[in-house]
């Protein structure tokens, strides 16, 4: 037996006055209208009456923290996966546009030569490989039921293209991978399957800040 349904959550709105790539960096925390957006999420889980048995996070602070209304809800502990982190990338901690961003600084070009690697930091191969194996892993951790896990912008949509069989490399402002939004999976035959996508928290969308994603 394994698990019925793997939902692949996106964290909430992330703290960043500063409005820098954060990337792993620690410390950046859900605002005030992040954690709205977890509820949001952990809410259409409720009211779609799934068996949620087992809730996955990656390591990182904004992760852990949208999780938490999941574990509330349904009276689980998280569990931890290194695999489903953000990538690396060498542009953490800077602006990447505007005045003094890090696009205008030619120091950065031979960062930028290869966008379909990405030459900036993990190849997508490397970030969908990672995904896929932990995703394997969620449906084969339980009997029966339904796994969270609580990932990042470009690690799901790195699974959505790969299980779609589209090129990895693509255009970042094209992704549909809302803030707290809900990626479900399937399994049939030992193959994971894209059957639904929902953005619960869309109403909070228009104010939220959301330049800080890899």
């Amino acid at each position: 037996m394994v698990a019925s349904q793997v939902h692949l959550v996106r964290h909430g709105e992330v703290y960043n006055p500063e409005r820098v790539l954060y990337g792993r960096l620690p410390g950046f925390r859900l605002s005030d209208l992040g954690q709205r957006m977890a509820e949001a999420a952990a809410a259409e889980l409720v009211e779609r009456g799934r068996p949620i048995v087992r809730v996955i996070a990656s390591p990182l602070q904004r992760a852990q923290e949208s999780a938490a209304p999941i574990m509330a809800a349904f009276g689980l502990p998280v569990h931890l996966d290194e695999r489903i982190i953000e990538p690396t990338n060498r542009f953490e901690g800077t602006r990447m546009r505007g005045p003094g961003g890090a696009l205008r600084d030619p120091r950065n070009w031979p960062s930028l030569v290869n966008p379909a690697r990405p030459s900036w930091g993990e190849p997508f191969r490397s970030i969908s490989t990672r995904m896929l194996a932990a995703i394997d892993d969620a449906f084969h951790s339980v009997d029966e039921g339904d796994v969270v896990l609580l990932s990042h912008q470009l690690p799901i949509w790195m699974v959505h293209r790969s299980l779609a069989h589209e090129r990895l490399a693509h255009d970042p402002r094209k992704r549909r991978c809302d803030l707290s939004s809900i990626t479900t999976l399937s399994l049939g035959g030992n193959v994971p399957a894209e059957i639904g996508y929902s953005s619960p928290a869309a109403a909070l969308l228009v104010p939220a800040n959301d330049v800080g994603a890899v």
